[in-house]
């Protein structure tokens, strides 16, 4: 048993720091501006946002490793500073190399930090729950553009897109050091009153791996793998929705912006209704039912040539992307215990920075070599998807064996 903390404060003040640095999500609504107000090119621009989430295994790794020493207060503080420094920071610019400076490498390592603190420590205070409390908080990263990409798209308008990214900056810093003072430490070994682990009541013992063990087991190149096929069409989108709302749909700038939000809301909603359904069906069962939807989301951008076909292929990317990133943390806790989760998770997660390195480096070289389309693009996520259903496959096959061997050992 642990001494008292009151987990559901820590998770309302770390959702809103990350409802905070998630705002990478909305980069879409300033790509355009940035491009036009400073004559850069799009892929000149974008990739700023390939930064920014590519080097994420360095701060979430450091981050998780804090976090299992009982710092991760300094790691969300610091990094939501970091990365509310680095989008003010990106209102000054003069130069690509600037903004790959300021919002690809000071925000990008500030996002990790912040992003890997609260993810890591939030879990921990939830075992009985680790669907829920993982879909609740990484659905501020989510959510944040469902708040960024209107205002930004408000002072774009109003003023200027390096206006926004300095006003915004500034709202960051301010709601991280409001939120910070609210963020507890978890417990080693926390437990809620009356909830005793699975495995204690089966008589054995939770089993915890750090990362060395961790990287000796088939299942972590799985995961691993599983992690960057599953995340390849969220960040897909994410990086590119207004963009595709006007080359391939006919949107407005302002429309755009609002597709944006809505993907960003279902995106929010996805990590909480799919954590919550991976703690009833199993994580493997729901990311099965994952990614066969993202499979069909894509078939419709390709089919349905219309508002209403981009709108229901935003919607449903949306709720999937939030999906892998929800399902994700807590299928790395039951595999490798919760003592090193924030390490764990941290390397774990540079299969997501992978997919951020290429994802949207895919969908906007291949619009551009078909004249603003990116339906080659779409096909080549769902080859992606596809293949991370076919990995799932194998991890619960070999999931199925290894039961079957421990039933036979024990009985034996």
């Amino acid at each position: 048993m642990s001494k008292e903390v009151n987990r559901w404060q820590v998770l309302v003040a770390s959702t809103a720091i990350l409802l905070c640095t998630g705002a990478v999500y909305a980069f879409s609504v300033f790509a355009g501006p940035l491009s036009a107000s400073k004559g850069w090119s799009m892929s000149e621009i974008m990739l700023a946002f390939t930064i920014n989430s590519a080097i994420s295994p360095i701060p979430m790794v450091l981050g998780g490793f804090l976090t299992d020493k009982g710092l991760s207060r300094w790691s969300i503080t610091i990094g939501g500073l970091l990365f509310g420094l680095g989008f003010f920071l990106t209102g000054m610019v003069t130069s690509p190399g600037m903004l790959y400076l300021t919002y690809g490498l000071i925000g990008g390592l500030g996002q990790g930090l912040a992003y890997s603190g609260c993810l890591s420590n939030t879990i921990k205070l939830f075992p009985d729950k680790k669907g829920l409390a993982s879909g609740i908080i990484t659905a501020g990263m989510g959510g944040a553009a469902i708040i960024a990409a209107p205002i930004g798209n408000y002072f774009v308008e109003s003023h200027d897109v390096l206006y926004a990214f300095r006003m915004l900056g500034i709202i960051y810093l301010a709601v991280v050091l409001i939120a910070s003072f609210f963020v507890r430490e978890a417990p080693a070994n926390f437990q809620p009153k009356g909830w005793v682990p699975a495995e204690v009541k089966a008589g054995g013992k939770m089993v915890n791996k750090n990362w060395i063990e961790m990287l000796k087991t088939p299942y972590f190149y799985l995961i691993f793998s599983m992690l960057c096929t599953g995340a390849f069409s969220g960040l897909m989108i994410a990086s590119n929705a207004s963009v595709i709302g006007q080359q391939m749909f006919s949107l407005s700038a302002a429309s755009a912006a609002f597709y944006v939000s809505l993907y960003s809301l279902c995106n929010c909603a996805g990590r909480v209704i799919w954590g919550t359904v991976s703690d009833k069906l199993g994580r493997n069962s729901t990311l099965n039912i994952i990614l066969g939807v993202i499979v069909v989301a894509f078939l419709i951008l390709v089919g349905v040539h219309s508002t209403a076909g981009f709108a229901i292929g935003i919607v449903i990317l949306g709720l999937c992307f939030g999906g892998v990133m929800g399902v994700f943390p807590p299928l790395v806790m039951e595999n490798y215990g919760p003592a090193n989760q924030g390490t764990n998770y941290g390397i774990v997660f540079i299969g997501y920075s992978a997919a951020a390195f290429f994802a949207p480096k895919v969908a906007v070289n291949m619009a551009a070599a078909n004249n603003g389309n990116f339906t080659k693009a779409f096909y080549v996520a769902i080859i992606v998807a596809l293949v991370g259903l076919v990995m799932n496959l194998i991890y619960i096959h070999l999931k199925k064996n290894e039961n079957k061997q421990h039933h036979v050992g024990l009985t034996a």
